[in-house]
């Protein structure tokens, strides 16, 4: 029920563990779903607001609740200011009512990870950078919490799309994380954006595909024709009536923008 709207944001509850929990501004939704659970851990598949911005939130109601998140994005959950002016920037004067608040989280509550662990005993840690340079996926039996580099899919009929918000989209990572993950061989791919899906492979496939045709699209700079074209697939292939979780969700303005920035580092960087 993010801004009211459902199927747009989700937090998986694991038994008693918590997978990415989501921003402040759903916090009470989150609460109410718990009821009578108290978490026992929070694992994070990386530290945007949609996916961590109410972690600090939780470990305020719950002092000895451990947060499982890549050594990359810890620093920035222990003080969150910069990654939050950062986010202004992208979100100007909205911030407030897309995320809410962003609470510190206690250094004492964090468990860092690096990738290829084993936490809880039960839940494999995989880095899989693309989305985001801190960016981890958890597996646990035939199913892999893939956070968001396995798609936004808002509804089972409906497309998986690559979010690529800036600022650290890298094309060529995605694919190999994507990989990572079908390694697994899982059964089931659960989203934050959202549900679940148990056509594991054929979603890497698509996420894959439209990661590089959305890239390619994106090359000429034409900002308006992206966000024209990107919409109209959207809307086409997944319905009039999932557009605007899929706009909420991941708005065409930023996918735009994450190719923008992933372009321009890629004319910058040496050749060879």
């Amino acid at each position: 029920m993010h801004l009211g709207r459902p199927r747009v944001i989700g937090t998986w509850v694991d038994g008693d563990v918590i997978v990415d929990c989501g921003p402040s501004s759903t916090l009470e939704t989150l609460l109410q779903g718990l009821g009578d659970t108290r978490p026992s851990a929070l694992l994070l598949t990386h530290i945007h607001f949609d996916h961590a911005g109410a972690a600090g939130s939780l470990v305020r109601r719950w002092p000895e609740l451990p947060v499982y998140v890549h050594e990359r994005g810890a620093r920035h959950l222990t003080d969150p200011e910069r990654l939050y002016n950062s986010a202004r920037r992208l979100y100007g004067n909205d911030m407030e009512r897309l995320w809410g608040e962003m609470v510190p989280v206690t250094e004492e509550n964090l468990r860092p990870l690096s990738g290829g662990e084993t936490v809880l005993d039960r839940y494999e840690v995989a880095y899989t950078p693309g989305h985001a340079s801190h960016h981890v996926c958890y597996r646990r039996g035939d199913t892999a919490f893939v956070g968001d580099v396995g798609g936004v899919r808002i509804a089972p009929d409906a497309p998986a799309i690559p979010p690529t918000p800036p600022p650290d989209i890298d094309v060529e990572l995605w694919h190999e994380s994507i990989e990572t993950v079908r390694r697994w061989a899982p059964e089931r791919l659960a989203m934050t954006h959202f549900g679940e899906a148990t056509d594991a492979a054929a979603q890497l496939d698509e996420v894959g595909g439209r990661l590089d045709a959305w890239a390619e699209l994106a090359r000429d700079g034409d900002r308006e024709r992206f966000i024209a074209i990107v919409r109209e697939q959207i809307a086409r292939l997944g319905g009039a009536e999932y557009a605007d979780q899929y706009q909420q969700a991941a708005p065409a303005e930023q996918l735009y923008a994450g190719y923008e920035r992933y372009w321009a580092k890629r004319s910058q960087a040496p050749a060879g």
